[in-house]
């Protein structure tokens, strides 16, 4: 990982969905809010909000307050014949920049002039995927030489401090201390 000084990426644009469902409507602004989430959205909150971790255990902690992707995914998919628009898989914020999948768990992301998020983990990817489009799952969930799983829908924070979020928004991350822990599922 880079000297997190250098390390800086850009907003793209902001969604967020006040009802369960896969995609997000694309806004002009969200607002996070610390330790609940993105004002408005049906995800935000103290304890876990997606409905298949609220099965097992709906005390448990929300890992996964503010989803980000990055943009890059977008062009690499549209390469592969797959059509998506922010807001489609479901993000909150959508950036371009920095290879979000590479960052240590619990680097911090500054956005904009006050929002900080913390990085939990990665989004796991499920077979709603293939609802939204046929096939999309196997180009966003496929193995390394190795044979690891690589999972490639983005991100999972939390709010550390409150603030609005804009397209054209900055964003900057402090590492954390190392070692570096490496992202898994949340």
């Amino acid at each position: 990982m880079a000297d997190s000084s250098k390390i800086e990426g850009k907003v793209v644009s902001v969604s967020r969905s006040g009802e369960h469902k896969f995609s997000k409507e694309v806004c002009e602004e969200i607002v996070l809010i610390k330790d609940f989430g993105v004002d408005g959205d049906a995800h935000a909150g103290v304890t876990v909000k997606h409905r298949s971790r609220v099965a097992v255990d709906p005390a448990q902690p929300n890992l996964r307050q503010v989803h980000l992707i990055h943009s890059e995914l977008f062009n690499e998919l549209e390469e592969k014949g797959f059509s998506v628009s922010p807001g489609d898989l479901g993000e909150n914020i959508l950036m371009e920049g920095i290879d979000l999948l590479a960052l240590p768990r619990n680097s911090l992301l500054r956005i904009g002039n006050s929002a900080v998020v913390k990085v939990t983990g990665l989004r796991n990817p499920c077979e709603q995927i293939n609802d939204f489009q046929k096939g999309l799952l196997a180009a966003v969930a496929c193995k390394d030489e190795e044979g690891n799983l690589i999972r490639k829908t983005g991100i999972m924070s939390v709010v550390l401090r409150s603030g609005s979020v804009f397209p054209g928004d900055r964003i900057k991350i402090e590492l954390p201390s190392q070692p570096y822990r490496k992202l898994e599922r949340v």
